[in-house]
């Protein structure tokens, strides 16, 4: 949420010490971000007016515009916006300029075409968050002057705060407003009054048809309006909030959103059919088109606000239509200002996938009773620009009988002293919260809390408790250990996770946190099943699908690094992973993924042997079983029992290839959910030997069809007590073997706990692995 220092002190009377007023704002629950300074003049950025533009038949995505900086020279500037048309006012920054990013503006030729500098968008002169276009001044604007000193720009503050979902009120600045007041002890600037009605009765009439969804809903009819820009201290606040100013009554409309928290709507009341409203839910498959030149089709959910001839002129708290909006001349206005049941309306938002500044007040939920001083501001500003502004008689109040009234608490002191560790009187609360708008009444050492309208998040004598706490300062409380009578310290399941995250560090690996929803496609890039959950609401648009496997978010955070040219980057990551079922909910377990580039298979499976040697786990591998996404023939499913427990192996090649990576790829996938529900057998003491070791190097040759982990086992069997280490080291294919066959080198460390060994003893091993092995048909060589 933004807040503009200049309208913050419209309702308070603070300084600009921006600094402390950040600090006390934080130190009521509103944690300020940043502080921005926005606005006023780049210097290098002038006006210019739009010659022509011309497109390039060798270029798609920029086109020439020619200008004039009003020096009568013809310049030329590439650009990738399109609109603005001859004779537009523009901002240029030219060449040598610093825009506010950092970026320095260069004569850079496109297609061997120098330009002229660059035409600017309203966020690259940090004017606000639009990007959409080129920012068009005013028609009037001077050309070859200072784009700041023609707009008259001045910089503004604004506080970027972090907004909870349980302070609803501090979504307009009035709200914060109070908390710093009631922190300097001052009062809030006292709300305009609505002036009298001072022409014949022109009413729109109101009819709650669903009150239950909108029990209270207010109009007025405003005269003498002449629709025209906006003074520059409202735009510049508007722009620092973030918000594109259109004419006079739109943005005073804005203005007051953001002022008071309240959202409000003006409609052009000479097409408003029948002078009225009708507001309804919809029928299924009803349209109409919104401001945003979008088609609408809606359920028998949404809201409508209709005309007094039963035609959608808007959708409840979310967006007006086009049929009835401002224009040019318009000079009589309806002014909508009503009250939403927030649940429904937070549903048609997530349907329709459009939220809107207003509709996200009202989902988080709004002041029954904030409509009388918003409708006195808004006739207070918009009077500015129209000063034959008049407020007709019959002015209409539509209420239903479902309207919220605000609860009474009962606050009881000892239950504020037992939660906050600290003791209150009656009176420290009442002069806490009392400045804030709780109205307190006092029954012996408690309090009956009446909660002020624009506070629906307070239900409960804990939410006056919170209160409390923050406007008496969390620093303040002080500190104490609470005493629990039920055991502390981690479980065994999280004792075997923390030691397993050591072991995994050991091992030199780096843990990754990927984004844990995956889009469409990126399943299939690793060579995995597409089936997979779907979210109906996701976060962010696109990552609507739950991962099925931890694999695709390590292949992108290697490529990234890759792409960065850090290469042989190993990572791991454990969380959690849901395959596809049947059931109502899906299939869930806590995997952990290992990815190591520039590793290769016996890497993958060395890390295997480490983590079971640690953690007491064992498994079979089983390359007869090759997992989905990995090298046919090197990897393998870990089996425990009938269970797969997990996969080890390389990246198919495919699958490094579509995410970009170039490296061999070992990867590591296991189930944890499976391995850490059991508790390992205790590890066995086993002496260190102090005698010298002999390396014992050996290679086969052996069919195809017998797996590396069978001669792997059977070696190990053969060379009994005295075998402290087996390495694979090499595998080969081609000239010299039969067909179907391979050599797999082992290194074997032989090393006896009695004595040192001699070539004899060496030589007996040997003998035992051959025999041992020739059984499987592998042949020894040489």
């Amino acid at each position: 949420m933004r807040i503009v220092h200049s309208m913050l002190k419209d309702l308070v009377a603070i300084g600009d010490d921006f600094d402390a007023i950040a600090d006390i704002i934080t130190n009521v629950g509103l944690a300020v971000e940043d502080i921005h300074h926005v606005g006023g003049t780049v210097a290098g950025v002038i006006t210019a007016k739009v010659l022509r533009t011309e497109r390039h038949a060798d270029a798609a995505k920029v086109h020439r515009v020619f200008v004039d900086a009003g020096d009568g020279v013809e310049r030329h500037v590439w650009c990738g916006a399109f609109n603005m048309q001859p004779g537009d006012i523009i901002p240029l920054a030219t060449p040598g300029t610093v825009m506010p990013d950092g970026r320095a503006i260069e004569p850079k030729p496109i297609l061997g075409i120098s330009s002229d500098g660059m035409l600017c968008s309203a966020r690259e002169l940090d004017m606000g968050d639009d990007h959409s276009g080129i920012l068009i001044l005013p028609v009037d604007t001077p050309l070859g002057v200072p784009y700041g000193e023609a707009l008259g720009l001045e910089k503004e503050v604004v506080y970027d705060i972090d907004v909870l979902r349980n302070r609803p009120d501090a979504y307009g600045h009035l709200g914060v407003a109070r908390d710093v007041a009631a922190k300097f002890g001052i009062s809030v600037t006292p709300a305009p009054v609505l002036p009298a009605a001072q022409a014949p009765v022109r009413s729109a009439t109101v009819e709650l048809v669903d009150g239950d969804r909108c029990p209270r809903f207010t109009s007025i009819v405003l005269s003498g309006v002449k629709v025209g820009p906006s003074p520059d201290w409202i735009a510049r606040r508007l722009t620092a909030s973030g918000m594109r100013p259109i004419n006079n009554v739109v943005d005073v409309s804005n203005y007051v959103m953001l002022e008071t928290n309240q959202p409000n709507h003006a409609y052009d009341f000479d097409t408003l059919g029948g002078g009225g409203f009708r507001v309804r839910l919809a029928r299924d498959g009803e349209t109409m088109i919104t401001l945003d030149d979008s088609e609408r089709t809606l359920t028998a959910d949404d809201l409508l606000i209709c005309d007094a001839t039963d035609r959608p002129i808007g959708i409840a708290a979310i967006m007006g239509g086009q049929n009835t909006e401002i224009s040019d001349t318009t000079t009589a206005i309806a002014l909508e200002t009503a009250w939403f049941e927030p649940a429904a309306i937070m549903r048609s938002v997530v349907r329709m996938g459009l939220r809107t500044e207003a509709s996200a007040r009202f989902e988080r939920g709004m002041d029954t009773h904030g409509i009388e001083r918003s409708t006195a501001r808004f006739v207070e500003l918009l009077r500015l620009t129209c000063p034959d502004l008049v407020v007709n008689e019959g002015a209409v109040d539509a209420r239903a009988p479902q309207l919220p009234v605000p609860p009474v608490l009962r606050v009881r002191s000892a239950r504020v002293g037992a939660l906050l560790g600290t003791p209150f009187s009656a009176e420290q609360i009442r002069t806490l919260i009392e400045p804030i708008g709780f109205v307190c009444t006092t029954v012996g050492d408690d309090l009956d809390v009446l909660v002020p309208t624009w506070r629906p998040d307070c239900t409960g004598e804990v939410d006056i408790i919170e209160e409390v706490a923050r406007l008496h300062g969390y620093d303040l409380l002080g500190k104490t250990v609470p005493k629990s009578t039920v055991p502390g310290g981690l479980s065994g399941v999280q004792q075997r996770r923390r030691r397993l995250r050591d072991v995994l560090l050991g091992l030199g690996l780096t843990e990754a946190m990927p984004h844990p929803f995956l889009t469409a496609g990126e399943l299939e890039k690793a060579g995995l099943p597409a089936e997979s959950v779907r979210l109906v609401n996701p976060l962010v648009v696109g990552d609507d699908m739950l991962r099925t496997s931890l694999r695709p978010g390590l292949l992108k955070a290697i490529a990234f690094n890759e792409s960065h040219r850090r290469s042989g980057v190993a990572l791991f990551e454990i969380g959690h992973v849901y395959p596809p079922s049947t059931d109502v909910l899906p299939a869930e377990y806590e995997a952990l993924g290992i990815v190591i580039a520039g590793a290769d298979a016996p890497a993958a499976v060395a890390v295997w042997r480490e983590l079971a040697a640690a953690m007491g786990w064992g498994a079979r591998l089983d390359q007869s079983n090759v997992p989905a996404g990995l090298h046919p023939a090197r990897s393998a499913t870990l089996s425990l029992g009938k269970d797969t427990i997990g996969a080890v192996g390389e990246v198919h090649p495919d699958a490094a290839e579509a995410f970009d990576v170039t490296e061999r790829l070992a990867v590591l996938e296991l189930n944890l959910s499976v391995l850490l529900a059991n508790e390992p057998k205790p590890a066995a003491w086993k002496p260190t030997s102090r005698f010298p070791s002999s390396d014992l190097d050996l290679a086969f040759v052996l069919p195809d069809s017998v797996t590396a982990e069978k001669l792997d086992k059977a070696i190990r069997q053969a060379t009994g007590n005295l075998l402290v280490d087996l390495t694979l080291f090499d595998v080969y294919r081609g000239t010299g073997l039969p067909e179907g066959t391979r050599s797999l080198a082992y290194r074997l460390r032989l090393q006896s706990l009695e004595r040192t060994l001699t070539d004899d003893d060496v030589a007996a091993v040997r003998a035992k692995v051959e025999a041992a092995t020739k059984k499987m048909g592998a042949v020894l060589r040489g």
